[in-house]
């Protein structure tokens, strides 16, 4: 049984998009595959930080059931992992005798409950934001819970630096036979909501969960080269581009074929993510739909330039946030051009000359963020990963990308996108007009960027350091 719950809204009376298709009731999946969505209107279930019952599935749980099937070893490489249930749960299998390792990025690595709650003044905002929600919680410090556990962990400064790009991958191996993974850290606010606001219902996201020891073997090869000999070992971790990423890989899980693609690459590389994804856009012959965190590669708006040429229907919905970020490549698609806040343009950017009719950001709870990365093509293939449609994710980040072919799963995907649709702004929003004009009275028409610097800079301290945007 299915239960609506209401969003908390604000903003501006929204144009409202239509419909393509019905919302998925109880849609069959492929054999080996198993996809959940925190936010699915046809599920609830109970909240483990506020106990109130909420629409979606429970990724935590998905996560705990994997974890508590294991029988010899657990491999996780996620940024973020905050939930104490999840900790609790590797601890109590490395006391059954298996082998637990666990990659985080630094960023998350450290028990903030080490730190002096007492002296605010020594804390940056990132470290008092999460020493509140740590005191929200009230169940315990995830990360103190594993390595007082004992639990092996790493971070990405093992390599002997300071962190190359974000370890950015969201993904868990069980067994060498399950791969548990997708767009969701391990933590309250990418799966149920914050801690210290109740409105909440987390950023929307999703887990998929395959049965495949080929699938398992090539991510348990990413988490080797990651790991190399864990702490106390040599000092062989292999972070960002020190790990030499090739091409693409495939395997079958039945009669599904499964493509991932592990980041970063070198910018003069043909195997790198941007072309990658270029390549999979290109093969669209009717229909498109993504539904995406951050969009800033300008090959990509490029390409979806080319399916507008050949006629092919697209849909995108786009984070809000993100969506009006001076880098942002949905700006490309409405036709504008906004420079940033020094008030330079980016650099090779090529807004339309008529704006995408099918452009719109969710209605979303307040503070929670669209954090998929996901698109479907032609109704038959599934894009999906920890991999954001950004620079930095190709040639900087640790990441995940993943191209599943199968119509019963892009079904469900289709579903969380016809969900999302409903009742978006469509076009210009009235926080994109307001944000335009501000940097017009400012700015005029800006200045052209050079190119020889960075696409987004803002992002980047952003996504380490900013309140919800640390959750991507």
């Amino acid at each position: 049984m299915a239960v609506a719950l209401p969003l908390l809204l604000g903003g501006c009376a929204p144009s409202k998009a239509r419909i393509e298709g019905a919302p998925a009731a109880d849609l069959p999946l492929p054999p080996g595959i198993q996809v959940a969505f925190n936010q699915r209107a046809n599920q609830r279930y109970r909240s483990p930080i506020s106990g109130r019952w909420r629409q979606g599935d429970d990724l935590e749980a998905l996560i705990l059931t994997a974890i508590q099937g294991a029988q010899r070893e657990i491999l996780v490489a996620v940024q973020e992992l905050s939930l104490p249930r999840v900790a609790e749960a590797l601890v109590a299998a490395q006391r059954r005798g298996l082998r637990v390792a666990v990659v985080l990025e630094n960023t998350y690595s450290t028990p903030f409950s080490s730190l002096n709650i007492h002296d605010q003044a020594a804390l940056d905002p990132h470290q008092r934001q999460r020493v509140a929600q740590l005191a929200a919680l009230r169940q315990g410090d995830a990360v103190a819970i594993l390595l007082q556990g004992g639990v092996p962990l790493i971070d990405d400064t093992a390599d002997g630096s300071r962190g190359s790009g974000l370890m950015h991958h969201k993904f868990m191996v069980v067994d060498r036979r399950v791969v548990v993974t997708g767009s969701a850290n391990f933590s309250p606010s990418c799966i149920h909501g914050d801690l210290d606001d109740p409105s909440t219902r987390g950023n929307v996201n999703h887990l998929l969960r395959f049965d495949s020891t080929e699938l398992a073997t090539l991510f348990a090869g990413e988490f080797a080269r990651l790991w190399g000999d864990g702490p106390g070992g040599l000092p062989d971790s292999r972070f960002g581009l020190a790990k030499d990423e090739g091409p693409a890989q495939r395997v079958q899980i039945g009669t599904t074929t499964v493509t991932v693609l592990f980041a970063p690459h070198r910018r003069r590389d043909a195997n790198n993510g941007l072309l990658w994804l270029e390549q999979q856009l290109a093969g669209v012959q009717r229909r498109l739909d993504m539904a995406l965190f951050v969009f800033s590669g300008q090959n990509l708006a490029d390409a979806l330039a080319a399916l507008d040429q050949k006629g092919v229907r697209m849909r995108l919905l786009a984070d809000p946030g993100f969506a009006s970020r001076s880098f942002s490549e949905v700006l490309d698609l409405l036709a504008i051009s906004q420079p940033d806040h020094r008030c330079l343009l980016e650099a090779g950017n090529r807004p339309w000359q008529r704006a995408l009719e099918g452009v719109g950001t969710p209605r979303l709870a307040g503070g929670d963020k669209l954090h998929h990365k996901i698109a479907v093509l032609d109704g038959r293939s599934v894009i999906s990963g920890s991999f954001n449609w950004s620079p930095s994710a190709a040639f900087q980040n640790d990441e995940t990308l993943l191209r599943i072919d199968s119509p019963l799963l892009a079904a469900h995907f289709e579903a969380e996108i016809d969900r999302l649709w409903r009742g978006a702004e469509l076009g210009v929003t009235a926080r994109l007009e307001r944000k335009r004009l501000k940097q017009q009275r400012l700015c005029g028409s800006g200045r052209q960027r050079p190119e020889v610097q960075a696409v987004e800079p803002a992002a980047r301290h952003n996504l380490r350091r900013g309140r919800r945007l640390t959750q991507q």
